[in-house]
């Protein structure tokens, strides 16, 4: 549909978020459509084709909240476009109203399971947190049914919504074509081990566990933790230093997405051990893909949506991530394995490239968008 003006919408996330911009927008782009992104953004630009709209960055949450969702409207108000396709549910009542007093289509993208992700927010009360989360959730189901369209990040997401004339699962997969950088495997490789964790470095992603595994783990060659990202809230990391493991880490702190397939083809192992909290049981991290897109074997969390795909695509090991001994016990494994690290990342390479990849999930996009 050449010509149809698209205008995507995001408070919370930056202008070049992967799953909006390098995936969502330029997909949009590339199939002939006129994209525009209003987003946090430093200046008004086009960047490979898309119009960015730039927005201020907030001082706080209700100062975005507030605030900036009302500069939002008025922007999209002013692009007059055929669809919006907005991404936080913050947004939900600016999507209200361009559905309400435009002609236009609306879309709705839900990245997490938000009345599950409130039961994980520390700096609410614990009484009411249960009573929020539900009402977050019905909330959401309800004012969705005046959208035209559900885009979620996964099918567990996607359920929630079962009501809906259309709700879809584009899945975050990597780009495959960003990965040509492959983990290269020789049998007399005896230099250091390398594993690689890159993402959000909080508690609750386990970090803790992983830093700490280290001390488990007493080889004959040297093994390294490479930690990418940065640390939440920042005196974790204060934490994290003072782990006996630390000794074994390099923290690079936060890294380009695009440099992200070249760090990874370097390391030996791909960590992915989140905490069993309610919201994470049924994720797809994108760490996850990406360690297999890269050709690494990978050590993740025994969550069964997990097992299903590691042990069913037998490219890893599955273990507890609340236990350190465990996660230690699987990267000596795989260390003492080099034939099966080989094959472990081989399958995982050949998963990603035949169903676990955005070049298929694209295609769910734009059958959405022709749908509309």
């Amino acid at each position: 549909m050449p010509n149809k003006k698209i205008c995507v919408l995001t408070s919370v996330h930056p202008a070049f978020d992967t799953r909006i911009f390098h995936k969502e927008c330029k997909t949009l782009a590339n199939a002939g459509y006129n994209v525009t992104l209003i987003a946090q953004h430093e200046k008004n630009e086009t960047i490979d084709g898309i119009k960015v709209i730039a927005l201020p960055k907030p001082h706080n949450r209700i100062q975005r909240m507030a605030f900036l969702s009302c500069r939002i409207l008025i922007l999209a108000l002013r692009e007059k476009a055929d669809i919006y396709h907005f991404h936080d549910p913050e947004l939900l009542p600016v999507g209200v109203w361009l559905k309400l007093f435009t002609k236009a289509k609306v879309i709705y993208d839900v990245h997490e399971d938000y009345g599950k992700q409130i039961l994980s927010k520390q700096y609410l009360p614990k009484l009411t947190i249960r009573f929020v989360g539900l009402f977050v959730s019905i909330l959401e189901k309800l004012i969705s049914r005046m959208f035209d369209g559900v885009v979620t990040a996964t099918d567990d997401i996607a359920n929630n919504f079962a009501g809906h004339k259309i709700a879809v699962a584009v899945k975050n997969f990597p780009i495959l074509s960003n990965f040509t950088e492959i983990k290269k495997y020789n049998k007399d490789d005896n230099a250091s081990f390398n594993l690689i964790y890159a993402g959000g470095l909080t508690e609750i992603r386990g970090v803790t566990q992983i830093v700490q595994s280290l001390e488990y783990i007493n080889p004959e060659k040297q093994v390294t933790l490479t930690l990418y990202g940065n640390f939440y809230p920042p005196i974790y990391e204060k934490q994290i230093r003072s782990l006996k493991g630390f000794e074994k880490v390099e923290y690079l702190g936060w890294i380009e997405s695009r440099e992200i397939p070249e760090k990874m083809a370097q390391a030996d192992v791909g960590i992915v051990c989140l905490h069993p909290i309610t919201n994470y049981l049924a994720a797809l991290p994108i760490k996850l893909f990406e360690y297999m897109a890269a050709g690494l074997p990978v050590i993740a969390s025994n969550f069964p949506l997990w097992k299903e795909i590691v042990e069913d695509n037998n490219c890893g090991i599955c273990v507890d991530p609340l236990n350190p001994k465990e996660i230690a016990k699987a990267v000596k494994y795989l260390m003492e394995h080099p034939e099966l690290r080989k094959k472990m990342g081989q399958n995982g390479r050949r998963a990603v490239e035949e169903k676990y990849n955005w070049e298929k999930e694209a295609e769910k996009l734009l059958k959405v968008y022709r749908k509309l």
